[in-house]
């Protein structure tokens, strides 16, 4: 078979990694693509929302399966596109993407459904919202109810830091239409976690457990990212815990919105912080994360063709979704200047010296005369898998060593905190 996947960053490149190790892909396309996918499939320079032209090389290269990384494709309707012209394409449709795309919309969803998560209200006018916030008092929580590239949620400490965060998003519009509308919430405490499941309506197969380090420096300090590092499984979550996540929040979701007409095919990921009264939700997203697909398909037993394919048909019900008992640790190395503003062009050195257990999954690459440069805030993620943690963090940052270009920036503490619970 052929496929092609959408979109150009660290997670459509692990997709395509993954997916030519199935017996029955022929040939994996990557619109756009990146400097890895390059090296491993066919880039189409295509943008993600031209959905017309992805259609149309669909059609003439003869694929059988398109595959939607990004959020903003499957938002604006990628999926619905497809399916009106008898495409295979696997992907939530815009209408139940909107769980990620409008968190408002997520919240009435688990409210309606009685899924916990963090007490709320939203509001369309900074003047009420401001009022919301002093009653509240700090600690609080502002997002913009819409896209924002991972980085429009603020965990405000002080009624200062809310106010301007308030301010930035509703008046100076940092985030644009995005934040026309913002969701406050209760500050909730605890661990946080990640868990992605395939879902094809009302199926639910949910992966190994994984952690994202969102902040761009050590110990969980300075701005959000859109991830520098992740590590899956995670130790510290017991399979009962996942048992229960999946028995009262992921199953019910996916109930719910099949319930209200909406159904869910795709990838469901369940952002959730572990409080002392148990799992609740902190967000909703209608994909795989980026970086935690690099660290979950490497661990991966089952024919991930055959996963997405019964999706699809919704008969994964059918299929047996193994993991190998092994640990996998994901670091970014990002530009200088990241989530700010940052320089692209940049040579990337080293490539060549990276050999197994470690795998390099580009995002912000390209290629030049020069070889493989910059051309991202997140450059690269550096994957190993390892019989334990220790081992898999040992030979990614041994990896990351061998690895340069100007002014690389990366986390030297990813899965530290999580070793010492290790058996």
């Amino acid at each position: 078979m052929n496929v092609l996947i959408v979109g150009s960053g660290g997670r459509e490149h692990t997709i395509a990694w993954k997916l030519l190790q199935s017996p029955r892909v022929e040939k994996v396309y990557c619109a756009p693509g990146n400097g890895g996918t390059a090296q491993i499939a066919q880039n189409a320079p295509i943008d993600v929302h031209d959905f017309a032209a992805l259609a149309q090389f669909v059609k003439d290269e003869g694929i059988d399966l398109t595959v939607v990384g990004p959020e903003d494709p499957l938002l604006g309707g990628i999926v619905d596109f497809f399916n009106e012209r008898n495409l295979p394409i696997f992907g939530p449709n815009s209408q139940a993407a909107k769980i990620e795309g409008s968190k408002s919309f997520a919240k009435s969803l688990m409210r309606r459904y009685n899924i916990p998560t963090a007490a709320y209200e939203s509001f369309l006018d900074y003047e009420s919202a401001i009022a919301y916030v002093r009653e509240q008092g700090a600690p609080i929580v502002v997002k913009a109810d819409g896209l924002a590239a991972g980085k429009g949620v603020v965990v405000a400490e002080t009624l200062e830091e809310a106010e301007e965060a308030l301010r930035q998003i509703m008046q100076e519009n940092v985030f644009g239409q995005a934040g026309a509308r913002v969701v406050i919430e209760e500050c909730m405490r605890g661990e946080e976690l990640s868990l992605l499941s395939f879902v094809d309506g009302e199926t639910v197969k949910p992966m190994v457990t994984s952690q994202d380090h969102k902040r761009i420096y050590n110990d969980d300090q300075g701005p959000n990212t859109g991830g520098m590092g992740t590590y899956a499984p995670v130790p510290q979550m017991s399979d009962e815990l996942v048992a229960k996540i999946v028995e009262t929040i992921v199953e019910p979701m996916a109930v719910g919105m099949a319930k209200d007409g909406i159904p869910f095919k795709g990838i469901l990921y369940t952002g959730l912080m572990i409080t002392e009264a148990g799992p609740k939700v902190v967000e909703f997203n209608a994909r795989f994360g980026d970086p935690e697909t690099q660290v979950i398909l490497p661990l991966l037993e089952t024919d991930l063709l055959e996963i997405f394919l019964a999706t699809v048909s919704g008969e994964l019900a059918s299929v047996d979704v193994k993991w190998k008992k092994e640990s996998a640790v994901c670091v970014v190395m990002a530009a200088p200047g990241y989530p700010g503003n940052y320089p692209k062009g940049a040579v990337i050195s080293g490539l060549e010296q990276i050999a197994p257990p470690v795998t390099v999954f580009h995002a912000g690459t390209k290629e030049t005369e020069a070889g493989v440069a910059t051309n991202g805030g997140r450059v690269l993620g550096v994957t190993s898998t390892g019989e334990n943690l220790a081992k898999a963090r040992e030979s990614a940052y041994a990896a990351v060593q061998s690895i340069s270009f100007e002014g690389a920036h990366y986390r030297t503490d990813i899965a530290d905190r999580a070793m010492r619970f290790e058996k």
